[in-house]
């Protein structure tokens, strides 16, 4: 079985849907790889700290079984990242399991991946839902969505589900 690739942004990644996504995928037996802009050190938005191992610019697609994207106030760099978005589309293309949660379904919404998808995302006030409905997705507002190889959640509160569905597909 190939690894999984978990995304975070190196400021500012969201702890909690870190932990939970992990935890669903290593329960399954998947190894874990953690990429960011950089390989390095990446500082969670409670405090965490967790080594990248792989810089976005060096990700090849076909080396991993799913890649997730994490969520958290740095996610927003992530969203106008091309090498982010490069993921993505890659992913979505390749028909490998594409996951993203919180505010990190935008980055999947600004890639071109969700038109004619059912998605969630994190939103508190409209915004998020609408730039989904602007990519062309249609959004549920569940805290976890499935559509086809693609999944998203909507906050911490989720991220155990989210990482138990994005194993388990």
């Amino acid at each position: 079985m190939l690894p999984a690739l978990i995304i975070i942004a190196q400021n500012g990644y969201q702890d909690t849907e870190l932990e939970g996504t992990r935890k669903g995928l290593l329960g399954a037996g998947f190894d874990i790889v953690l990429a960011s802009t950089a390989a390095g050190e990446c500082h969670g938005k409670f405090g965490g700290v967790e080594q990248a191992t792989i810089a976005l610019k060096d990700i090849k697609i076909e080396d991993y079984d799913r890649v997730a994207f994490i969520g958290g106030p740095g996610a927003h760099a992530l969203a106008d990242d091309p090498q982010a978005l490069r993921i993505a589309r890659e992913t979505a293309v390749s028909g490998n399991i594409l996951g993203a949660i919180c505010i990190a379904p935008v980055i999947l919404a600004k890639a071109g991946v969700l038109s004619g998808k059912h998605a969630t995302v994190f939103d508190t006030d409209g915004k998020q839902a609408s730039l989904l409905e602007e990519s062309g997705a249609h959004y549920t507002g569940e805290p976890v969505t499935v559509d086809g190889q693609i999944v998203t959640a909507n906050g911490p509160e989720a991220a155990m589900e989210f990482g138990r569905v994005l194993a388990g597909l």
